[in-house]
């Protein structure tokens, strides 16, 4: 290596941070926000009350009305998925597939009376957490980008502890007094080193989650392509039954639903009816994950025709399986309380404060002199820059805003909140381009604060119930948040020790612009 292996570990991190930092940031703040996904979709469906735990002989009830409904509405499908009602959510959602690969049908019920629901239509939470590993494409081609990205963010991760030989005095050092480069370079060192075990964690068990995706060959060459056999086997799911090719009636859905409940003590969740007009329909009752680390589901197999039991999945995991579970639930959280939740929380908005400073850094290291033209390349990581860095939160902003402003009945009202938050993403990005680097800063700023003010106001003006009190109070911090920078952008002024160094040491100045000296740069910087 011609400049050394710390030197090369230096490159390799500023520009694998760079190439896939935007796409790394979005990803962090929808899946930051996915730990409070279901509060954001109780936010987004005002009309949902918290009711007492539904019974056993609620749960079966609600099944029924379900099969009904699926069977005048969704005949032709392979495949029904019945989420049950909860205290937290109670609602019964139906979702069905009439092909593979195709976005699932959908329809929400009430689950004492069987009628459709007057909920408002929207995706709520699972937007933002689908958007998470998927970025709204088609979720082969998401997942993949996704993942790639995940790799890319592990090679960042690892370079920057080789580049780093005083972590831990970085956890303590934040020179926001002296040059902006120097500021921006300590505030992306404390939020990576604080975060860092959260950090590789996180990018970790998220590659790790869809790594049979990525690497699919030993498994399709044992199970010769059959995927189900191999879930079947490490315990993860009950053995598929291949249609038997002929018609048959759907026995009655509520005995099933009790002897499952009879048979596992943790909470019905959700059922699974597959080939449901076959002689082989197959209903599979899933059940929440035991609490523990493992995100694994206890499962119950009926034969849909005659109601027997067929498979009990519970516990049981293979040593690999079990491995790949607690990872998905390391990943997921699932079973953190409140107070893990929040902290949780915190370390996902230091992954995001990571990046972006990350981000600002590569572009306030490579500024101009007074006088000098910003190069294109420059000029375009800055739009990026402030497309994302504030252009997401906006797209959430308004993401949230127009579940308040749309009509209730309006047709594919889901949709068009999805179209609102795309819309304002793209504004946002496009006036980056056209404003001055700084304006664009301030003036984002202070349209994510003004958007975050509007939705809690609409919130209040439109629904004004003192449960949505904390949610609202939530969304006025990151109002507040947002006005403080865009203040702090506008009225910064550069020290005039900053100036006199770069005077002095043309050396300095130029090295900040070269990609290929940027190890050099830091050493100064750490060392001053």
């Amino acid at each position: 290596m011609k400049n050394g292996f710390r030197q090369s570990m230096a490159w390799l991190h500023t520009w694998s941070g760079l190439v896939v930092g935007w796409v790394l940031f979005a990803v962090f703040v929808t899946g930051t926000a996915s730990y409070y996904r279901s509060d954001i979709s109780l936010w987004m469906r005002p009309e949902l009350r918290q009711e007492a735990a539904f019974s056993p002989e609620d749960l079966a009830r609600a099944a029924e009305f379900g099969v009904a409904h699926l069977q005048k509405h969704a005949g032709n499908a392979r495949t029904w998925f019945i989420t049950l009602p909860s205290a937290d959510n109670p609602v019964l959602d139906l979702f069905w597939r009439t092909k593979p690969g195709t976005p699932p049908s959908q329809a929400a019920l009430d689950p004492r009376t069987g009628e459709v629901s007057g909920l408002r239509e929207t995706k709520g939470g699972d937007f933002l957490y689908r958007f998470h590993f998927e970025l709204h494409m088609p979720p082969i081609w998401g997942r993949w980008i996704v993942g790639i990205c995940a790799m890319i963010m592990l090679v960042a991760l690892v370079s920057g502890i080789v580049i780093h030989r005083r972590i831990f005095a970085d956890f303590f050092t934040f020179r926001r007094d002296k040059s902006a480069q120097r500021g921006w370079l300590d505030a992306h060192n404390v939020t990576g080193v604080l975060g860092l075990p959260f950090h590789l964690m996180i990018t970790y068990t998220g590659v790790v989650t869809l790594a049979l995706m990525y690497m699919p060959w030993g498994v399709t060459t044992a199970y010769k392509g059959d995927n189900q056999a191999f879930f079947a086997e490490s315990g993860q799911i009950t053995a598929p039954r291949p249609p038997a090719g002929r018609p048959g009636t759907l026995a009655p859905i509520g005995p099933m639903v009790r002897e499952a409940i009879a048979t596992v003590p943790e909470p019905l969740e959700r059922l699974s009816i597959l080939n449901p007009k076959d002689a082989a329909a197959t209903v599979v009752a899933v059940f929440e994950e035991p609490h523990g680390l493992s995100h694994e589901h206890p499962q119950v197999a009926f034969d849909g025709v005659t109601g027997a039991v067929v498979e009990v999945r519970q516990g049981g995991l293979k040593p690999a399986a079990k491995t790949f579970t607690t990872m998905v639930g390391l990943h997921e959280a699932h079973f953190a309380g409140p107070a893990l939740r929040v902290l949780f929380f915190l370390c996902g908005l230091m992954g995001c404060a990571m990046v972006a400073t990350g981000l600002v850094l590569w572009s306030v290291s490579r500024m101009p002199k007074a006088g000098e033209p910003a190069f294109f390349g420059l000029r375009l990581v800055q739009a990026l820059n402030v497309g994302t860095v504030v252009g997401l939160p906006a797209a959430v902003a308004v993401y949230l805003l127009a579940n308040r402003l749309l009509p209730v009945g309006i047709a594919d009202r889901s949709g068009w909140e999805i179209r609102a938050f795309f819309g304002a993403w793209i504004i946002m990005a496009l006036a980056a381009l056209l404003r001055p680097h700084r304006r664009a800063w301030t003036e984002g700023a202070i349209a994510v604060a003004a958007l975050f003010v509007a939705a809690a106001t609409a919130d209040a003006l439109t629904i004004g119930e003192a449960r949505f009190l904390g949610f609202d109070t939530a969304l006025l911090v990151l109002a507040a948040l947002f006005a403080y920078a865009a203040r702090k952008v506008s009225t910064y002024a550069p020290p005039q020790r900053e100036r006199r160094s770069r005077q002095d040491s043309p050396a300095l100045a130029a090295a900040s612009r070269q990609p290929a000296q940027a190890f050099r740069t830091q050493k100064v910087l750490n060392e001053a």
